[in-house]
Parts: C-alpha cells; sequence; structure tokens
C-alpha cells in the first residue's frame, strides 16, 4: 500500500468510508454466523440446509446457496478493497471543491461489489458440481483428499505467477490504479469499481477454493482466509516479491504433504 497516498486522504475521508466498508462487512459477518448456528440446529451437523443431501438441486437450492457466497464474499473482501474506496472518495471530494462533478463513491463500490457477486456465481456452480459428486461433507468440505491437496498446490503455484503479482500490484497501488483507469460519469465510476474487482478477483480466486478445504461454513477458516487476503494486500509494496514466494511455497510443500500422507496410501 502506498504510505504516501495513504496519509494524503483526509482524516475526514478515511473515517466515512472506513466505517461504512467495514459496517456493511460485519452485518455480512453477522449474517454467516446466524446461518451457520441455525443450520447446526436444524442438521445436527452444521449442514447449511436439508440440500446438503445427495439430490437434484432445484432453482431455490441455487439461490440460496449463491446468495450465502455473495454475502460471504462482501464479508471477506469488502474491508481490503478500503484504500481504492478511500482514494476515490478523497478525489470525489476535491472535484466537489473544485466545482466538479464526481460520482458518488457508492457507484465504485458497487462495481467492485458487483465483480465478486459475478464470482459468487462460478463458485455457486462449483459446489453444486462438487455436490453432485458426492465430493462434499455436511461442512462443505471436500472430502477427496487429492482435490483437498490439488487445491492447495494450485494456490500455491499461482501466487508464483506473474498474474498474480500483476494484480497485486494494482491493488496494493490505488493512487496509480486510479490514475491509470479513472473514467468519468456515473458508468465510469461504475467500470472503475468493476475494474478494480477484476484485479482483486485475479489476486484471490484461487485461495478462495481453499474454502472447500477447510469447510465453507467453518467461520474460522473461513476468517483466517479473509485475514490472509487483507494482510497480503496491506504490506508495502516491496514485499510483494518476498511475501508471495514464501506463502506460495509453502502452500506447495503442504498440499504435496498432504497428497503423500492422505492419497497416496490408496493409490
Amino acid at each position: 500500500l502506498d504510505l504516501h497516498a495513504w496519509r494524503a486522504i483526509p482524516r475526514r475521508d478515511r473515517v466515512a468510508v472506513l466505517s461504512s466498508l467495514f459496517g456493511v462487512a460485519v452485518l455480512a459477518w453477522i449474517y454467516l454466523i446466524r446461518l451457520i448456528r441455525a443450520s447446526a440446529r436444524m442438521g445436527g451437523d452444521g449442514a447449511p440446509m436439508a440440500m446438503m443431501e445427495i439430490r437434484p438441486w432445484e432453482p431455490t437450492d441455487f439461490a440460496l446457496i449463491f446468495m450465502m457466497w455473495t454475502i460471504m464474499m462482501v464479508g471477506m473482501m469488502l474491508p481490503s478493497a478500503a484504500p481504492a474506496t478511500m482514494m476515490y472518495a478523497a478525489v470525489a471530494r476535491k472535484a466537489a471543491r473544485d466545482g466538479n462533478v464526481v460520482p458518488p463513491t457508492i457507484v465504485f463500490v458497487s462495481g467492485y461489489a458487483a465483480l465478486w457477486t459475478l464470482f459468487s456465481v462460478f463458485a455457486t456452480s462449483a459446489q453444486w458440481g462438487l455436490d453432485q459428486a458426492a465430493l462434499l461433507s455436511p461442512m462443505m468440505v471436500t472430502t477427496s483428499p487429492a482435490i483437498g491437496a490439488g487445491l492447495l498446490v494450485a494456490a500455491g503455484v499461482y501466487q508464483l505467477t506473474p498474474i498474480k503479482r500483476a494484480c497485486l500490484d494494482h491493488c496494493r497501488s490505488p493512487a496509480h490504479f486510479l490514475s491509470e483507469h479513472w473514467r468519468p460519469g456515473v458508468g465510469g465510476a461504475f467500470r472503475m469499481g468493476l475494474q478494480h474487482g477484476a484485479f482483486c478477483v485475479g489476486c484471490c480466486w484461487v485461495l478462495m477454493g481453499l474454502l472447500f478445504l477447510g469447510g465453507v461454513m467453518n467461520l474460522l477458516w473461513i476468517a483466517a482466509i479473509s485475514a490472509f487476503v487483507f494482510v497480503e494486500k496491506m504490506l508495502p509494496v516491496s514485499g510483494v516479491k518476498t511475501s508471495e514466494r514464501l506463502t506460495g511455497w509453502a502452500m506447495i510443500v503442504i498440499g504435496v504433504t498432504l497428497w503423500l500422507v492422505l492419497a497416496g496410501p490408496s493409490l
């Protein structure tokens, strides 16, 4: 994160944006906590709903799981969008003082949320496929050691790729992102939010697959991945390569070890 750009943002803008983003994120977490607790009471084993039994999904099932994924993505990802959102809010305030009209910050955030909503469609589809293949437990953990190990290795390898680094560079440098991608008008603000969301998805989409390793309904696991994503984006730009290499190789080693210990004997 560019600390000079951060300090240049008025304190009032920082407080307003952080309060709004984290407030929405907290509401999303409250929903997830209540959902998981209610599901545990109903199923006794943490199953999110009766549809976790192996049977064809109905449209209502898909819609409910899609809603769960969307709210979970909001809770996990909105806090990490704070730097770019604050930067946009500061630009909007300055433009207003100069007599220029810039769309409100909510338009930018809506574009960002729209991209993660689209991602939730793919995540729901992935869950549907795993469920129909009888590869998910009631806690939405993959029952295949090979798939679990593969998810870890894939996440580790992706950490080392140029596309991961490029996306993370954009996320860690909001001032550079806005100067490079600025577009006027409401459509432009929404498009910028979409673009920032695209870079964010580019950073994290493989990491989100790890939810099927530790449990989509496991609050501690969800919190751990959320914290990892947040810290990764808040690190100084100079620490990009070091953090990616360390975490990438760690995931690869753990994934290979998991495969050898759990999947190996069954081969």
